[in-house]
């Protein structure tokens, strides 16, 4: 049985930093306070109903694991999770919950792709322990670009999006181009040219500027004054982080 530990009110810094977790069961209640442990635990968390659901999320955002419910009524984790050992590139972990215990049971969970396999009830403490124990077991990353703070809003290059302690944004692949332009020289002037070259397909000058007015739709708190993302007449756009990020 799962204490109620108080909400975790993370800052958009720590957010960055964390790992993302993405909780999956159908019991409402089991998922909300998963939800808030592992949040107080200081994982950047979300969740998902069920595998339809799971699948949303997982096309819009970056995860670092998956704790899994397996009796989900309609796609279960165990399908879910062999069809995405067949379907990625690269697997994302996955750590299973079930309340069978029997042994053929797991293994049956390890077989289909599974990195682990928790059986409920379950101590709230070795589920954290399990998780950190297969997120170490992971390659290193290669050292990323440094985030930056736009006012209410992280931007972590890492992950192409844009995370604040209340939600998190992710970027289009064509916004995550430009960004990742910007970003790359805070403060410096970069061309429309440069910015078409870091965008995936044919562009122009008018399909960059409508990027950027989406870009300033999502960061600035008034789109039509902007204090982050600038325009240089004549020659291109500004990335302006805040300096004490």
């Amino acid at each position: 049985m799962l204490n109620q530990p108080s909400l975790f009110q993370a800052s958009p810094q720590t957010l960055a930093l964390s790992p993302h977790v993405l909780v999956v069961d159908d019991d409402d209640r089991l998922r909300g306070l998963l939800r808030r442990f592992l949040s107080e635990q200081g994982f950047m968390v979300t969740t998902a109903a069920n595998a339809a659901d799971a699948r949303a999320k997982l096309r819009h955002l970056k995860f670092d694991l998956m704790v899994l419910d397996v009796m989900m009524p309609g796609e279960t984790g165990l399908d879910l999770t062999r069809a995405m050992r067949q379907e990625a590139a690269t697997p994302l972990p996955i750590l299973l919950l079930t309340a069978r215990a029997e042994t053929s049971d797991r293994i049956e969970g390890l077989e289909v792709g599974a990195d682990d396999y928790m059986h409920k009830p379950f101590e709230p403490r070795e589920l954290v322990l399990r998780i950190n124990s297969i997120l170490r077991r992971l390659p290193k990353p290669q050292q990323s670009a440094p985030t930056l703070k736009l006012g209410l809003w992280t931007y972590v290059p890492a992950r192409d999006e844009l995370q604040s302690a209340e939600t998190t944004l992710r970027l289009t692949d064509m916004e995550a181009g430009l960004m990742r332009a910007l970003a790359a020289a805070p403060g410096s002037v970069i061309s429309r040219e440069a910015l078409a070259e870091h965008a995936k397909g044919d562009v122009g000058d008018r399909t960059i500027d409508v990027q950027v007015t989406r870009l300033r739709k999502k960061i600035e708190t008034d789109p039509r004054n902007p204090r982050y993302l600038v325009t240089v007449r004549g020659e291109g756009y500004m990335l302006m982080p805040d300096m004490d990020a």
